[in-house]
């Protein structure tokens, strides 16, 4: 069974409360979502291994501490997952960014990526996968998959609000896969919407709704 992690902090209710909020335009919506995702990344984060290394401060020389030379690379699932990519970039900008796109066949109903790259050496990379809602679960589960075929050491799945059937069958199909989620709300509707949710994540970020 994956870890499931569900973010309790008071910033990031906050902020939900702002993002979740129909009168909440486009610019702001946008900034909001950068800003969840840098506070999410934090957490995500917390397992990375350190060394010892020496720094000269203006005082004297200490034993300080820094990541040990572990790789990471962001997966935004297109499009939504774009407008998280800034808010983690802004804590590790030394990442690589990879991208993903997924739709499913309206014949046969298999996953087809339309678009898929990554960095070249992501069999050297702990990947984060980003996509601001989890609805049926459907694209993420396809995307986490198609990313496992490239041999990543590791990859988290990281979203902002996610609905019960979705974080189910995310995690049967991935047991190995942590979740991270600002948010697990109430249910799907008959149209695969999260309820109460916040609309189509996609149109408020980029504005096409």
């Amino acid at each position: 069974m994956s870890k499931v992690l569900i973010y309790d902090h008071p910033l990031i209710q906050h902020k939900l409360s702002i993002l979740r909020d129909e009168r909440t335009g486009t610019k702001q919506f946008r900034e909001l979502i950068n800003e969840i995702a840098m506070l999410m990344c934090y957490e995500a984060t917390r397992d990375l291994e350190l060394e010892d290394v020496k720094v000269k401060t203006p005082m004297e020389i200490m034993t300080a501490k820094k990541i040990s030379g572990r790789k990471l690379a962001f997966v935004p699932i297109l499009r939504a997952g774009l407008g998280m990519v800034d808010g983690v970039l802004s804590l590790i900008p030394t990442a690589k960014v990879g991208h993903i796109g997924m739709y499913r066949d309206p014949d046969t109903h298999e996953p087809v990526d339309y678009y898929c790259k990554l960095p070249a050496d992501i069999p050297e990379r702990d990947v984060i996968v980003l996509d601001p809602m989890l609805a049926t679960g459907g694209s993420a589960i396809d995307a986490v998959s198609r990313i496992k075929e490239f041999g990543p050491k590791n990859i988290k799945f990281m979203c902002i609000i996610a609905a019960p059937e979705g974080v189910e069958a995310f995690t049967t199909a991935h047991p190995d896969v942590e979740l991270y989620c600002a948010a697990l709300d109430r249910q799907l509707n008959d149209h695969a919407y999260i309820l109460p949710g916040l609309g189509d994540a996609g149109d408020r970020i980029f504005g096409t709704k």
